[in-house]
């Protein structure tokens, strides 16, 4: 419902449900948030999973290692996005100057200015701040592990990476599950990193559901069709819920 049209205050039903699931722009948006939503907990979990496992060595400094790499976890989101929007910045990031330093790069490049370059950097810049917190989960479950376990599967000759498969992998199943809910409820719903870098562009390239329904509500003035792509935004994560739950029982079973 536009409150700017002749038609406020009529009953529309489903006409925007209708409406919408018809419209291939809107599948288009729900493929990017899926890969959005896809590629960081990959992302995430990988890093998070190997960052732990280092941290659980028995290393020098440890504790203060531990202390510190919590602190992207603690930095607001809209903080990160900013800060990460002058990293990307095409003049004068920071990034760009490392690159050419590093002789990566010759010349300087718009990071937020190609769609399909955009979205990835959003991604690592949301990574870099949700990481610490995965590998924390992560930790706290390698920190539960039986010891001796690892210590006789070393004794009769188990390598590194058999050792990885059926010892740690078995520990943090149920922490992996756990975080996937998590993460994917607060991934599928992202807003404020993208606010804070790209404002969905360029070309819509990080346009996602939940930047659609602002833009829809607040930005079009249309809180009826806003309201739509809300409800459908949270019967996708229900539905995301429900299938990482029932996969967490049966793993339980």
């Amino acid at each position: 419902m536009d409150i700017t049209s002749s038609s406020y205050g009529e009953m529309v039903g489903i006409d925007n449900y209708k409406q919408l699931l018809g419209d291939q722009g809107f599948w288009e948006t729900v493929g990017r948030t899926a890969y959005f939503t896809g590629f960081s907990l990959f992302l995430q979990l990988s890093l998070g999973i190997l960052i732990a496992l280092l941290l659980n060595e028995d290393l020098r400094g440890k504790t203060f290692l531990r202390s510190i790499f919590i602190i992207p976890w603690a930095v607001p989101t809209i903080v990160n996005g900013a800060m990460w929007k002058w990293i990307y910045h095409p003049e004068y990031g920071a990034l760009n100057a490392f690159l050419s330093q590093i002789g990566l790069i010759d010349e300087y490049k718009s990071w937020l200015g190609d769609p399909w370059v955009a979205i990835h950097m959003v991604m690592f810049a949301d990574s870099w701040k949700m990481t610490p917190l995965v590998a924390i989960f992560m930790l706290a479950s390698l920190q539960m592990a039986n010891k001796s376990v690892y210590e006789a599967a070393m004794m009769d000759g188990a390598g590194l990476l058999k050792r990885f498969y059926h010892l740690t992998l078995p520990y943090l199943k149920p922490t992996i599950l756990v975080v996937l809910v998590m993460r994917t409820m607060d991934l599928f719903k992202v807003f404020d990193i993208i606010y804070a870098t790209t404002r969905g562009g360029p070309a819509n390239g990080t346009l996602t559901l939940t930047y659609e329904a602002y833009l829809t509500s607040f930005v079009e003035v249309n809180y009826s069709k806003g309201a739509t792509i809300s409800y459908l935004i949270a019967i996708m994560v229900a539905i995301l819920t429900f299938v990482y739950v029932k996969t967490l029982k049966k793993g339980e079973e």
